[in-house]
């Protein structure tokens, strides 16, 4: 590891940011490293303009891909290299509004039956119940669960706690995964060999995001659903599926963790509801006046 990298590491936990977070940001100044061919402490600043052409224009990558790479090298330069450049208060994203992938409750159900893995399952089902962030999900441990009122406290965004109410179907799908393991903190850790085993109750791993993400493909397959499904999208389900049910918007709000309330207003424009309340008024407008 360079002494570089290792200070934009120290930085980097010194202001908070979750791990995940830090290891997204140091792969992608690697990634602007290994393009430029240098480090980033000689790189100058119409080589920086150059890298986000280029990202641009030729590699034409998507809109959350830009934001992490801006965002690395802001953090780079402004705090790790004390080096703040205009190119980096000039740099926007590209403008980009897509609406997410919504499956029905049918077919989110249809889909988690596909699972066998236990563990899996069940973190796949509480990303769904709960409308859970994948690293929410994976790092949920045992202390987190509250029988008593119903609730599973969340650590979120920003080291941000939530409370999110459970269904009383979730709590036989926690017992369930915990038991195959019975890990001391993770209620869906990793499975891990015997001669593992005593390091692995002293530490342990969650499961795997990629397990997840290789188990839900799989599933989609089986299940024979050829929507562009992600592990984000059981998020996206259960935002939409409690809108239809008529739960409040601002309760939606709470429960996903969002600060803003317009980030949680798109899932409006997914539900069936609003979608079919608005059929009579189409049809009203295609049928000739009497």
């Amino acid at each position: 590891m360079t002494p570089l990298r290792r200070k934009m590491i120290e930085d980097m936990g010194l202001a908070g940011l979750a791990s995940s977070t830090q290891q997204v940001y140091v792969q992608a100044v690697a990634q602007m490293a290994r393009h430029l061919d240098k480090s980033p402490a000689r790189m100058s600043e119409e080589e920086l303009r150059r890298y986000f052409v280029y990202l641009t224009r030729e590699r034409k990558v998507s809109r959350p891909t830009w934001k992490v790479a801006i965002c690395a090298t802001k953090f780079l330069f402004e705090h790790t290299l004390r080096r703040p450049w205009s190119t980096l208060r000039m740099v926007r994203p590209p403008r980009e509004k897509k609406l997410p992938v919504v499956l029905s409750r049918a077919e989110v159900w249809k889909l988690l039956d596909q699972v066998s893995d236990a563990v899996i399952a069940g973190c796949l089902t509480m990303l769904y119940c709960c409308g859970l962030r994948v690293e929410e999900g994976r790092h949920l441990s045992v202390e987190d669960i509250d029988r008593s009122r119903m609730l599973i406290r969340v650590r979120g965004k920003g080291n941000k706690e939530r409370n999110i109410p459970l269904g009383q179907a979730a709590l036989p799908v926690l017992e369930r995964s915990w038991k195959v393991h019975r890990h001391p903190r993770w209620i869906f850790a990793s499975c891990c060999r015997a001669e593992l085993r005593s390091d692995w109750e002293q530490r342990g791993w969650p499961v795997g995001r990629h397990a997840l993400a290789r188990a839900l493909h799989e599933a989609c397959d089986n299940a024979g659903i050829r929507k562009a499904v992600h592990l984000h999208t059981l998020r996206h389900c259960y935002a939409t599926h409690l809108m239809e049910a008529g739960v409040p918007l601002r309760a939606i709000q709470e429960y996903l963790g969002h600060r803003s309330l317009s980030s949680t207003a798109i899932y409006t424009h997914l539900t069936s509801v609003v979608e079919a309340g608005a059929l009579d008024p189409i049809n009203g407008l295609l049928s000739r006046p009497r």
